[in-house]
């Protein structure tokens, strides 16, 4: 089985029209949304775009289960929530914490959104070796494929690899795009271009809460070393490229 990785589209319709493109041509088995689906700015048009798909499978954000389960605090979760409709909110409360497929060429592969264990926990390329095992802990599959930084790397921690699919749609690469992952028979790093500036005019147009955080997140994207340093603690908090 190939596998399609997406994940952290956070309502970029655009970025994920881009990508599903590139995977309908690349014909994998199957494709898993690592979460953080619809938190941005076209969440419900977002939501169109898949339901229509084949062998889809879908992994819980922290993103997502807020807009479910906690709109009420206000702010973009808030809004997100009343774009959506009773079967759109449904459909996300439906999502997994976890999903697990059997790849070519790697075995048993967990999904999950920020670790095996939490939709909040934080792994990055500079995780502590320690953390990172505290992470994995009492999970029996070899392979780990996450998302929630926004970012792809790749790292061992004893016997198990652990992979970041990226993000579709608000990335921290350090350059424009759409990053997600390709699986089977070897992980293979995606970036699939689209155009970034056209979409931050339909942001900038639209009534999203936070237009200006957002198209500054795409036009001039953060480095990804930088962001990976302030998740742990270990570096200023990071300034737009």
């Amino acid at each position: 089985m190939r596998v399609a990785a997406i994940s952290d589209v956070h309502g970029n319709r655009a970025a994920l029209e881009a990508v599903l493109r590139e995977v309908s041509a690349l014909e994998p088995d199957a494709i898993v949304f690592g979460g953080d689906l619809v938190s941005g700015p076209f969440p419900r048009e977002t939501l169109e775009l898949l339901r229509p798909l084949p062998n889809a499978h879908y992994v819980r954000g922290n993103g997502d289960r807020g807009v479910v389960t906690s709109p009420e605090t206000g702010g973009v979760n808030a809004w997100v929530a009343d774009q959506l409709t009773a079967d759109d909110r449904d459909l996300l409360a439906a999502f997994r914490d976890t999903v697990v497929l059997d790849v070519d060429g790697l075995g048993e592969t967990l999904f999950c959104h920020g670790s095996p264990r939490s939709d909040e926990e934080v792994i990055t390329h500079l995780t502590p070796d320690d953390r990172l095992r505290e992470f994995l802990s009492g999970t029996e599959q070899r392979v780990v494929v996450c998302g929630h930084t926004h970012m792809q790397f790749e790292r061992r921690s004893g016997e198990t690899r652990v992979l970041n699919a990226g993000s579709v749609g608000m990335p921290y690469q350090g350059e424009r795009g759409a990053f997600w992952l390709l699986l089977g028979p070897e992980p293979d790093f995606r970036r699939t271009e689209y155009d970034v500036d056209a979409f931050v005019e339909r942001i900038r147009a639209s009534d999203y809460p936070e237009p200006d955080e957002f198209a500054t997140i795409l036009q001039r994207p953060y480095d990804a070393d930088g962001v990976a340093a302030f998740f742990e603690g270990i570096g200023p908090e990071p300034e737009p490229g």
